[in-house]
């Protein structure tokens, strides 16, 4: 009797650890997810991308590599057609980043994306949309308050002004890779081609479409985790096509990715057609594009891990959040697109909202 206690409390012990363990690597994962979330088109935001169409393939392709990088690591699992719908979902809502960056701007864009992405993943994952097991919650009132703060704080962020084009005049200039031989002439007819349709549109017209465009990209973010959670749920039941899929969230890292690269490429051959062979080709924004995918896909992979170590209804919230306010601090500390103490009051606010929102929807599930 005693030998069957000490095993028991020995297992209780390793038990204990493992979780311990777990916690660490899912909140290690969710900070480096963050930071980068919240970083990854800073190395862009200085370049001219036209109207994002290259951009977004370029990041596109370097998303991909990355993914056939993990695959091999993870030697070459099972590939799953049904998660690559979740890259489809990201490469639309990707196709609008820039348009958005461009019309309200990096840290308020990312902001309310990021608040409909989180209430997105929420909702999908806490009451079973799209045929993925319901997440049950241990206090689902405190769950509730926390979506309900989360759009509190989407409301909060539509009041924040900022100033895109003063920003844009001071650090997008000239394109580094033109021609000494141009003459001047040349030089503004090329100025009048690279014109993108984002820039003729009158100050409220681009809030208005930014902020609708984020939307929008949120929703689809939000609803891009759903296939690989489908396929893990019914790997779990015997008799369906899934049945023995794997448990482990990075093995669906490739899938997921090459549907964001197929995507995004066919997005693009559809633009060069309507463009007539002609697209709009920077060659400056190569660089910075491919840097912008590496740093996208290490924090996609970090999300994949905390989902695995923490659990969806955990990751989401925190994730979706924190970029926010890192993408926010860019705006103010570096491109200043963010000023006056009337905004800086309302980011505030909405911060604290947002991460009360985040910590209840978190702390339901203990």
């Amino acid at each position: 009797m005693s030998l069957l206690r000490a095993e028991m409390a020995n297992w209780q012990g390793s038990n204990a650890s493992s979780n311990g363990t777990d916690i660490t690597i899912g909140f290690t994962s969710s900070a480096v997810a963050v930071f980068l979330f919240g970083s990854n088109f800073v190395p862009v935001k200085k370049f001219d991308t036209g109207d994002g169409m290259f951009f977004q393939w370029i990041l596109c392709t370097s998303i991909w590599i990355v993914s056939l990088i993990v695959n091999l690591i993870q030697n070459c699992p099972k590939f799953w057609p049904l998660a690559m719908l979740g890259g489809f979902l990201w490469a639309t809502g990707n196709v609008t980043v820039v348009p958005i960056v461009k019309t309200i701007g990096l840290g308020l864009g990312l902001l309310i994306w990021a608040s409909f992405n989180l209430l997105t993943g929420w909702a999908s994952s806490r009451f079973g949309w799209f045929g993925i097991d319901p997440e049950m919650v241990a206090n689902p009132v405190l769950n509730y308050v926390g979506a309900g703060l989360s759009v509190l704080s989407t409301i909060l962020f539509l009041f924040v002004k900022t100033d895109v084009q003063s920003s844009l005049s001071s650090s997008e200039s000239t394109p580094i890779l033109r021609e000494h031989s141009i003459n001047a002439y040349e030089q503004r007819a090329e100025n009048q081609n690279d014109e993108s349709w984002v820039d003729s549109l009158s100050p409220p017209r681009k809030r208005i479409i930014g902020c609708s465009l984020a939307v929008i990209a949120g929703i689809l973010y939000g609803s891009s985790f759903v296939p690989v959670l489908y396929i893990k749920d019914h790997g779990r039941r015997n008799g369906t096509t899934y049945t023995g899929a794997s448990q482990f969230d990075l093995d669906y890292v490739f899938a997921h990715f090459s549907g964001i690269f197929l995507t995004s490429t066919m997005y693009f051959l559809i633009y060069c057609a309507i463009m007539k062979s002609h697209p709009k080709v920077y060659p400056e924004a190569i660089l910075p594009g491919f840097l912008s995918g590496l740093l996208w896909a290490i924090a996609t992979c970090c999300w994949f891990l905390a989902n695995r170590y923490l659990s969806a209804v955990v990751s989401f919230p925190i994730i979706t959040a924190g970029p926010g306010f890192i993408a926010a601090m860019w705006g103010v500390l570096v491109f200043k697109e963010i000023k006056g103490l009337r905004n800086y009051i309302l980011l505030f606010i909405a911060f604290c909202v947002i991460l009360a929102g985040s910590l209840s929807t978190a702390f339901s599930k203990v």
